[in-house]
């Protein structure tokens, strides 16, 4: 009997998720395509100009803004925030104008030299395009949500060109210490078929060949160093995450007209770019791929160490005034430079490119709480030969950030240490952090039992020392 009702069920709902997920994957995909190509044709049309590009930064986030208070307050910065905001409190429920919006502003941003990315758009499109279908389908509040669910996958696929990691990231970034396994099938289905309609439209992805950095014996020192990268790779995503938020609370108390702060972000911008150079604009995609090449311009101690600082710096300015982007493509920049100037600590060019590679993931892993994803990704983008190594630093990176992330929307289900006390449920930003009082009280146990051991055996000393006198004093009393 359990057989004849289970089964059937579970095909059925297999069946109904299979062909909704791969449709609005293939949708997404088309319109996730559309904003890429208007963004690469937006790129390309900088020639035309007789000036640098990014003079026209100010202007850019000054349309940014407008555009965005007019049209859709919700398509304001770096998108997939929005998104699991909207997952969470709205059970996936997005207004249509978002997809425009998103899309105008982002390339008007990225365009004009804004330091963004393009993985918030293309989550926010997925979202507002599955968000759009389930009302046309008049979905229950439960099924928008999964399809929701499937629409962040699809654009992240499409995005990074990684369809499983992609897909992962979609379901892992909402809750941190969980994964929602009934969303699984379809969003993996919706980013495969995301990412194969992008491709078949020509969309073109960049990978990454270390595969010439092969280790299949143990290296104990190499698997120190990339310990110790972890470590330094979590305090850069704490760092990111501090960054931002400082940032736009800053911003936000300068007394001025909104429009007024994105023009003065953009002239600062450019004005700093006359003193550490303009390679701090844009989506820094070329400064990335060399950091991954054995044989690069980028050779040690040509990439200024503070270069990582400076891209933060300029993706916080540009985010917190207005501007329009995802945050993940900076991320990728600051995790690719930061570990190209650590591996070059150690004096070696093949690590230039492995921790460059370990950098990518590893400051992604701690700045979205994402591990799972970023270990695949790793896989998909540098292979097999990198894994092993990128998963260590992976974890040890999403630990030392601490319960912070730049979602700051995410729920939280777990603790990164046995000693904490952490509110479950509660989104990260405004969940409560707090030592645990009962290892507290273990140990102070443990330390009062052995300081009374301690005296106990002073104690025996001091009489076995009394003993040993009085004996000594009889001894000579006899004689």
């Amino acid at each position: 009997m359990k057989w004849n009702i289970e089964h059937p069920s579970i095909l059925l709902s297999v069946t109904k998720w299979l062909i909704l997920s791969s449709g609005v994957g293939i949708v997404i995909g088309s319109i996730v395509t559309l904003f890429l190509n208007i963004l690469a044709a937006g790129e390309a049309s900088r020639s035309l100009l007789p000036f640098p590009y990014y003079y026209l930064l100010p202007l850019g986030l000054l349309l940014s803004v407008w555009l965005t208070k007019r049209f859709a307050p919700d398509a304001k910065g770096h998108g997939t925030e929005k998104v699991i905001e909207a997952v969470h409190k709205r059970s996936g429920k997005i207004d249509v104008k978002v997809i425009p919006v998103k899309l105008l502003t982002t390339v008007i941003t990225l365009v004009t030299g804004g330091s963004a990315g393009k993985e918030g758009p293309g989550a926010q499109i997925g979202a507002g395009t599955a968000s759009a279908v389930a009302d046309l389908l008049r979905f229950s509040e439960r099924d928008r949500k999964k399809l929701v669910i499937c629409g962040i996958s699809a654009g992240f696929a499409t995005v990074f060109g990684t369809p499983i990691a992609g897909a992962i990231f979609g379901i892992e970034v909402l809750v941190v210490g969980a994964v929602m396994y009934e969303v699984l099938l379809p969003s993996f289905v919706a980013g495969f078929s995301a990412f194969f309609t992008a491709q078949y439209f020509g969309v073109k992805y960049t990978y990454y060949d270390i595969s010439y950095f092969q280790h299949y014996f143990i290296d104990l020192v190499l698997i120190l160093k990339v310990i110790l990268g972890g470590i330094f790779f979590g305090l850069v995503a704490w760092l990111i995450i501090a960054t931002l938020k400082k940032t736009e609370q800053a911003v936000e108390k300068i007394p001025m007209n909104p429009y007024f702060k994105a023009i003065g972000a953009g002239v600062v911008l450019i004005l700093l770019s006359i003193v550490v150079g303009d390679h701090y604009f844009g989506l820094g995609l070329d400064t990335i791929t060399q950091t991954m090449k054995l044989e690069s311009d980028l050779t040690q101690g040509s990439l200024p160490w503070y270069t990582f600082l400076l891209k933060i710096f300029y993706t916080a300015v540009t985010l917190g005034s207005g501007g329009s982007g995802g945050i993940v493509t900076p991320i990728f920049y600051i995790g690719a430079t930061s570990g190209h100037w650590f591996g070059g600590l150690f004096g070696s060019e093949h690590q230039l490119a492995l921790f460059a590679a370990l950098g990518f993931v590893s400051v992604l892993a701690g700045a979205t709480n994402a591990p799972i994803a970023a270990t695949v990704m790793a896989m998909e983008l540098f292979g097999m030969d990198v894994a092993h190594y990128a998963a260590v630093s992976i974890v040890i990176s999403f630990l030392v950030s601490g319960h912070r992330s730049v979602f700051p929307s995410q729920k939280i289900t777990m603790k990164k240490s046995d000693l904490l006390e952490i509110e479950f449920g509660e989104d990260i930003e405004h969940s409560r952090v707090k030592l645990d009082q009962e290892p507290l009280r273990r140990v102070n146990k443990i330390y009062r039992a052995v300081q009374l051991k301690r005296k106990r055996h002073e104690e025996r000393q001091r009489r076995r020392r009394k003993n040993v006198l009085k004996a000594e004093k009889e001894d000579q009393e006899e004689e």
